[in-house]
């Protein structure tokens, strides 16, 4: 079975866990390591001919072009990130228009393509920021990967649908969610879709999950992570325990869980796993 793999194109100074400690006006200030990691990424993955979707942030598509262009010229899917990865719950309506506006300006500016699916930052559309899938069908984005169905102090909607499904808008449109995967376990939703989950789990434990969603639910499995996740000589930045924790711990082994992953399970972009899902998507409203 095909799974879908992604990637959020971000440096390690963007991340949420930093965000009260690093202003955006200051990210220019620190040494841009996303480009590196991210070829790095493409080698990994080109080696096996693995094609991936590439959620890249609007400001590194404006400052890295040459990246975009190498990750198109790949053969890979191209996704928004929005701009400035402010979460939606940090931000208006009217913010997150003019974000996403300038993030779809600037990757197809690079891409020469439309921009049709995206991810929030964060997973921040939760059951307080919904009226963010009505503004993205608003701008033609089709399909959207951005509602965790777990519960987490930063993001997530526990009870949403756990596999792909639509969601039926005001406006009338349609968008299709591919949710980040979870097992269920003794009633609660458990994440197992990467990033920090797939670096702080034993991989015996990730492998687990994707088999059970692959041949005990006939689902595929959607899995995340970033660049600066496979970079353990990245910069330590000051901020909490509990921020360092979740950036820094076991960066060492996700370059060698990755290519576990890629050579165990078969992948693809977001689009084409959604394209031969073979059963009828269910909608929500």
């Amino acid at each position: 079975m095909l799974n879908a793999l992604t990637i959020d194109v971000e440096d390690y100074f963007h991340v949420q866990a930093f965000a009260d400690v690093i202003s955006s006006a200051h990210w220019d200030e620190y040494p841009v390591r996303v480009e590196r990691n991210t070829f790095r990424l493409l080698e990994i993955l080109g080696r096996r001919n693995v094609k991936a979707t590439f959620f890249i942030l609007g400001w590194v598509a404006d400052r890295c072009p040459a990246l975009v262009r190498a990750i198109v010229d790949s053969g890979h899917e191209i996704g928004s990130h929005g701009y400035g990865h402010r979460m939606l719950t940090r931000g208006s309506q009217a913010n997150f228009r003019e974000d996403i506006i300038r993030a779809k300006s600037a990757i197809e500016d690079q891409t020469g393509a439309r921009v049709t699916s995206f991810r929030a930052p964060s997973y921040s559309i939760t059951s307080k920021t919904l009226w963010a899938l009505e503004i993205l069908a608003e701008f033609g984005f089709e399909y959207d990967s951005s509602i965790f169905p777990i519960r987490h102090d930063y993001y997530g909607i526990p009870d949403a649908p756990r596999f792909p499904h639509y969601w039926s808008l005001k406006s009338g449109a349609r968008l299709l969610e591919f949710p980040p995967s979870t097992v269920r376990i003794l009633g609660i939703n458990v994440p197992i879709a990467g990033g920090g989950y797939l670096r702080l789990l034993p991989y015996k434990v990730t492998a687990w999950a994707i088999r059970r969603l692959n041949q005990k639910e006939d689902q595929p499995a959607m899995v995340y992570l970033h660049p600066w996740e496979i970079d353990p000589d990245q910069p330590r930045l000051v901020a909490s325990w509990s921020s360092r924790f979740r950036q820094y711990q076991n960066l060492q082994t996700t370059e060698k869980k990755l290519t576990r992953l890629l050579d165990d399970f078969s992948w693809a972009p977001m689009s084409k796993v959604l394209s031969g899902y073979g059963r009828p998507i269910p909608s929500v409203n």
